[in-house]
């Protein structure tokens, strides 16, 4: 557990030392005490699972006899099998085969991997994808794959046979076998060469649990995902701890499996061992919340076992994140005012694609943030904060490791936080917090491995709507009940939201409240129209035209966005709804003078400002100015506002600091905590805040090279530093006609409209240095990769972090 750190009184404002050190919450995770010793009654043998493969090797049946049932698509000619191998030759590019599968579609079992043993003549790429429709047509399916490349790929070396193995489990979202209707692989993407396939195996979740030990994984059951015990019946897993005060066991079980799996839990302290729980679960794929009263125990050292039982040997059973937690544990203080110390709770809502310029609390001229807007007067507003990066995929890392992107190391689509990284959700769950995390795109989940250090990550693959962006509504109603359990225990809960986010629309009565009904078919039309003429396939898949592409379909580019812009505030309006019913439980609760919110935002959007429209394109002011605003009536003092230029890795520290817990060494960001004591709106520059200097802030955009990855251009690179009333933008890699550097006064041009670099050289020259020393410092700090960090481990480190999918 991490040392406390005292922190000095911030009077009228945010304090966690008035009382002194404290003790650290009494928290026992089963999880950490987990040895594959405190198994009993393993199996002796499990019931085999069934393998589906093709192999070449045989007698073929069936219209496809000669090919065993796969086809040639486009690009592929000369297929056939020969010496035990389906061979082939590619005319094109993009060769493609194509298997329809007839069996074992209706099992909701999960892919876990996908093997292939070939060769081809040529290096390349091997890709494959499944789909779930009843009949498909290739060439369709090669033209939309032309546009959207598939992602489970892996590099091909020309002329040596090799097992290729396409994991699925750090791809976004659950693949099930119903997902693998069709089964389509593109053998090379080399145009002219030879390719022979030994055999093609899917590896799904049952089976390949069956081939590993029961024990300690990161398993999710309808895309909600916990740190687990993995058992088989009949085994039991037995743990020893000494239990804390006022004890209760807090867990969740399910299973895969589509008979029943009854889970025991029961508690023994040196006589016969009590049953505490009985549970049969007949309902597969979905976690049971399950609490157990130890108060009888407390104080004592016990021994707590987990038995499965079932009709047959092997059967699963998920034992999902069981914590052991004391009732009022470490609250005690926190419920008398500022003088109280430490939070109970940390609340982080992080709004997708929100613009600083449409709240009402910076100014905007609509109604669009009442609660929000609220949150600041009660609290603490900050005027100036800069975003690390304008993609979500880029920027979740710089906050939760309070790291710049070019020491994260996070830039393209597919990159993961090195397991070199300390997350701040790490930080809590090590200091005894309960975590949580509602996760609305697969950028702030396991994809990007920011699962860490949370006991729970509903992952936006979860939502019952995949295809729209409102994710407020149902992730508080999945909210509102787990505070509800934890209202007597310290948490920290990540609550992404993206309802800013497109599609645009949001939910009635919303839709129209600024957006016309009636005109709303033509835009609909006119998007349907534009999408001809957007040539990023990853924006023409989303409908974002740019100025030119609008003016080229014929249309009045001002008014589209401007029929966007009023449901995109719409959307707004949706989500400081749900944020006000937040508010509301955690009074009802009696959880408002014990928890912090802080309401922020990961990046902006473009609408035309600079001649485009979505985000993570530039480091433009519509993109990296955020909001940030704290609230926690008794912990805060209403009515600060800070105009101090802050930036988003300073979020981690400050949060730290405020729950009387250390940062991590590694961190960039700085704490504002003494901010908070620049008094209210009377000093808004915040002059009088003592520990703090000024100091440059930092957005980057890198080159990525994934072609349906990151937003375009690709193949541009910007950096941005704000420094004083300055703001400079250095393009060390554009587009022709595009300035090396731009300047802007940030004080009075916001959206960088006026670029002023000519009249002031001698600005551009000396924060061009500052910018400089910059890259040297974040360079040097770059995170080890975890081929790098493994080296370090033993061998148990390792496999536990392997197991909860922390490294690969």
């Amino acid at each position: 557990m991490p040392a406390r750190r005292l922190v000095a009184i911030v009077p009228l404002c945010l304090t966690t030392a008035c009382a002194g050190p404290r003790a650290g919450p009494a928290t026992v995770r089963l999880v950490d005490l987990y040895k594959p010793a405190s198994v009993e009654g393993r199996p002796a043998t499990l019931a085999p699972r069934p393998r589906t493969e093709w192999r070449f090797d045989g007698p073929g049946s069936g219209k496809l006899a000669a090919t065993r049932g796969w086809e040639a698509g486009p690009g592929v000619a000369g297929l056939a099998v020969r010496d035990g191998r389906l061979v082939g030759r590619s005319t094109t590019d993009f060769p493609l085969l194509h298997l329809e599968r007839t069996s074992g579609l209706e099992d909701r079992d999960i892919l876990h991997a996908v093997e292939v043993r070939a060769r081809a003549s040529a290096a390349g790429r091997l890709s494959l994808t499944g789909r779930a429709e009843a009949k498909i047509d290739l060439v369709e399916v090669q033209k939309r794959a032309l546009d959207s490349p598939w992602r489970m790929s892996t590099p091909v070396v020309a002329g040596e046979l090799r097992t290729y193995t396409l994991e699925t489990r750090a791809l976004p979202g659950a693949i099930t076998a119903a997902d693998t209707r069709h089964i389509l692989v593109r053998p090379i993407d080399a145009k002219g060469a030879s390719f022979e396939i030994e055999s093609v195996r899917l590896i799904f979740r049952k089976e390949h649990l069956a081939a590993v030990p029961s024990g300690l994984g990161w398993q999710g059951l309808s895309e909600v995902y916990r740190e687990t015990l993995v058992g088989r019946s009949p085994e039991v897993i037995r743990l020893a701890l000494t239990l804390p005060a006022r004890p209760w066991l807090d867990l969740g079980v399910g299973t895969v499996e589509d008979e029943p799996v009854t889970f025991r839990v029961a508690v023994q302290d040196g006589g016969a061992p009590k049953p505490l729980l009985e549970r049969t679960v007949t309902t597969a794929h979905r976690w049971e919340p399950a609490t157990i009263d130890l108060a009888a125990f407390a104080g004592r050292k016990v021994t707590l076992s987990l038995a499965l039982e079932a009709e047959r040997p092997g059967i699963l059973g998920f034992w999902g994140a069981p914590v052991v937690r004391s009732h009022g544990a470490d609250t005690a203080r926190a419920d008398s005012g500022p003088e109280a110390g430490s939070p109970q709770g940390v609340i982080l809502v992080w709004a997708d694609t929100l613009r600083r310029d449409h709240l009402g609390v910076y100014g905007y001229g609509r109604a669009t943030s009442p609660t929000i807007d609220r949150l600041a007067r009660e609290g603490a507003l900050f005027r100036d904060c800069v975003g690390q990066a304008t993609w979500t995929k880029v920027a979740t890392p710089a906050l939760m490791t309070s790291l710049y992107p070019s020491s994260h190391g996070v830039r393209d689509f597919s990159d993961r936080l090195p397991g070199s990284a300390v997350t701040m959700a790490e930080v809590y769950r090590d200091a005894g917090y309960a975590t949580l995390s509602l996760s609305s795109i697969l950028f702030t989940g396991k994809f990007t491995n920011l699962h860490r250090g949370f006991e729970e990550v509903h992952e936006d693959t979860s939502l019952p709507d995949r295809e729209s962006s409102k994710t407020a509504r149902v992730y508080v109603d999945r909210l509102l009940p787990w505070l509800e359990a934890h209202r007597d225990v310290p948490f920290f809960v990540f609550l992404h939201v993206s309802d800013p986010h497109d599609p645009y629309r949001p939910s009635p009565p919303y839709d129209t409240l600024w957006a016309d009904p009636v005109k709303r078919e033509e835009h609909e039309r006119q998007n349907k129209e534009v999408r001809k003429f957007v040539a990023a396939p990853l924006l023409k898949a989303f409908g974002m035209p740019t100025r030119d592409e609008l003016v080229k379909a014929g249309i009045d580019a001002d008014a589209y966005v401007g029929y966007d812009r009023d449901w995109y505030d719409g959307s707004i309006r949706a989500m400081d709804a749900e944020v006000r019913r937040l508010v509301e439980r955690l009074r009802t609760l009696g959880l408002d003078r014990k928890t912090l919110l802080v309401f922020t935002a990961d990046h902006g959007e473009e609408f035309l400002e600079h001649g485009r429209t979505f985000h993570g394109q530039s480091v433009y002011g519509e993109l990296d100015m955020l909001p940030l605003i704290l609230w926690g009536p008794g912990h805060v003092a209403p009515g600060v506002v800070v105009g101090r230029t802050v930036e988003t890795i300073d979020i981690m520290p400050t949060l730290l600091e405020i729950s009387g817990l250390k940062a991590p060494a590694q961190a960039q960001g700085r704490s504002f905590l003494s901010l908070l004591a620049s008094g209210p709106r009377g000093d808004p520059g915040g002059v009088r805040a003592a520990g703090w200097t000024d100091r440059p802030a930092i957005t980057e955009k890198a080159v990525t090279t994934e072609p349906m990855g990151a937003p375009p251009p690709q193949d541009t690179e910007s950096t941005s530093i704000v420094a004083g009333t300055w703001k400079l933008i250095h393009n060390t890699k554009r587009p022709e006609g595009k300035p090396e550097f731009e300047l802007y006064d940030h004080a009075k041009d916001l959206l960088d409209h006026s670029d002023v670099a000519t009249a002031h050289p001698e600005v551009v020259q000396d924060l061009a240095k500052r910018l400089e020393s910059w890259r040297k410092m974040v360079a040097a700090a770059r995170l080890k990769p975890d081929a790098e960090t493994a080296k370090t481990l033993s061998q148990e480190e390792l496999e536990r972090l392997r197991s909860l999918g922390y490294i690969q």
